[in-house]
């Protein structure tokens, strides 16, 4: 695969960033592609090793090893070494419905767990995914494929983020008539709404719906199932109902001063600020704008970066990003081997801008949130104090405070972001499903215990990635189908 020792004789080049100060001006996307040859290069740099684990979507130590789609990988970095770009995105559309997502916001457990990066820097994995694909729509050879033959049965898909609209679109494939129910008043889910538009650019989002439409699955939004229509009525209408509603339940921060104006969950606040770009309205409301404020973003994971983007865009005086676990190493420990995905530390599209701007880094390790304050205005400040991880007799680590390690930080606005603990309950109760012990909804090969309702994505396994959601859906699909054929 690839170009015989192409590994020793190129080096690993990712297309530059967009300026960081100049892309803080605007909405746009931040990344861009290499020129065609170049990626062909980079291509070339697959080793062709004989047991690959870029495709392996192996779960170790907690987080995927290799791809959890398992992207044939070797095989669409030959192809693309070759010039072959029609045969590279056919192969690559085989395991992944969406690689313009993937490679766009995908983490690239992939790149974690390839051979190369035992003892050089790893393929570009994700950027030759994002080229394939985005060259396959550019060509024209992304054309609307809809089944020559319907099966007469009919599945709603409940919830449009990735989990649902890739089961929508193997359901698609498989001949069923599949409605897709939305709440929102767009498409898309997390995509649309929770990831900010300068890392996916919601017309990439529209550009699959589109296809998608024009491939028979139809879209309902505004339709918050359970609440404006009957849950019961879903099962009398569609012979299945596959809920992929994800993780929507937000982690609270149990702090005084927390309730009241001047606090708000992170995904709240991208999702205002999402909408107002995509409205082309600056009219947001001042509990959710960051302009000429100072700003505490609570949680280091990558929805609290994507606050950070989101407030330096919108002017914010300051910002300052909370977290409680340690600084991450520079590279692997002992701890963390290949191919594992690696724990090391990385200055994300954010932290970069926030450096250009600010000129430092806005993230503050092993910092605990103690109390925020208040005043006649509402929030003007946090009160933090270092932590150190101690492990128990029960062999657990705890956080335990510093004695004379806190500090006060001006703040106007403070953002939650400190992950999810299981989907909301609404569609759970009036269906009557099992969770377990982290609230995620049980069912066995993605039956629940409701005959004919399957659930997929965050709602079953956890807050987690977009290609895992992906990889859930695409299996819901096949469980369902199953199913439906059985009737």
């Amino acid at each position: 695969m690839g170009k015989l020792f192409g590994f020793l004789e190129y080096g690993r080049e990712l297309p530059p960033d967009r300026d960081p100060l100049e892309r803080l001006n605007d909405w746009n996307e931040i990344h861009g592609l290499l020129p065609e040859e170049e990626e062909r290069r980079q291509a070339a740099r697959c080793m062709g090793c004989a047991v690959p684990f870029c495709h392996s979507g192996l779960m170790m130590g907690g987080l995927p090893s290799g791809c959890p789609l398992g992207n044939l990988i070797p095989e669409w970095n030959d192809l693309l070494y070759r010039g072959e770009w029609e045969a590279a995105a056919q192969r690559l559309l085989l395991t992944n419905s969406f690689p313009e997502f993937t490679g766009r916001v995908c983490p690239a457990p992939c790149e974690g767990a390839c051979t190369c990066g035992i003892h050089q820097p790893q393929i570009t994995i994700r950027q030759n995914e994002l080229s394939i694909i985005e060259n396959a729509f550019a060509i024209g050879a992304m054309q609307p494929h809809p089944p020559t033959l319907r099966t007469g049965r009919r599945v709603a898909v409940v919830g449009s983020g990735p989990a649902g609209l890739a089961c929508a679109d193997r359901l698609n494939r498989c001949g069923h008539s599949v409605t897709v129910l939305e709440r929102s008043d767009r498409v898309g889910g997390l995509l649309t709404y929770g990831i900010p538009n300068m890392k996916l650019d919601k017309r990439v989002v529209m550009r699959r719906v589109e296809l998608m439409r024009t491939e028979g699955i139809a879209f309902r939004t505004g339709c918050h199932v359970g609440v404006d229509m009957p849950a019961e009525a879903l099962l009398d209408e569609f012979d299945a109902v596959v809920l992929c509603l994800g993780s929507g339940r937000p982690r609270d921060l149990n702090v005084p001063g927390r309730k009241g104006p001047g606090v708000a969950f992170a995904l709240e606040y991208l999702t205002a600020a999402t909408r107002a770009v995509l409205d082309g309205s600056d009219g947001l409301p001042d509990e959710l704008d960051a302009r000429g404020k100072h700003v505490i973003v609570i949680g280091g994971g990558d929805t609290g970066t994507d606050c950070v983007g989101t407030a330096l865009r919108q002017g914010c005086r300051s910002v300052h990003q909370l977290e409680i676990m340690p600084r991450p190493p520079l590279a692997r420990l002992p701890q963390n081997p290949w191919p594992e995905y690696p724990r090391v530390l990385k200055v994300d599209y954010a932290q970069q801008e926030a450096i250009a701007r600010f000129g430092s880094d806005p993230r503050q390790y092993l910092t605990q949130t103690r109390e925020i304050l208040r005043d006649e205005r509402g929030v003007c400040a946090v009160c933090t104090e270092e932590v150190r991880w101690v492990k128990g007799a029960d062999g657990r680590m705890t956080a335990q405070a510093q004695a004379g390690a806190s500090k006060r930080w001006p703040a106007d606005l403070v953002l939650i972001a400190m992950g999810f603990t299981g989907p909301e309950d609404t569609l759970l109760q009036a269906y009557g499903l099992t969770q377990d012990a982290r609230g995620n909804v049980l069912a066995d090969n993605f039956m629940t215990v409701r005959r004919g309702v399957f659930a997929a994505g965050d709602m079953h396994i956890g807050q987690s990635l977009v290609v895992r959601a992906i990889d859930e859906g695409q299996r819901a699909a096949r469980a369902c189908h199953a199913y439906l054929m059985a009737l």
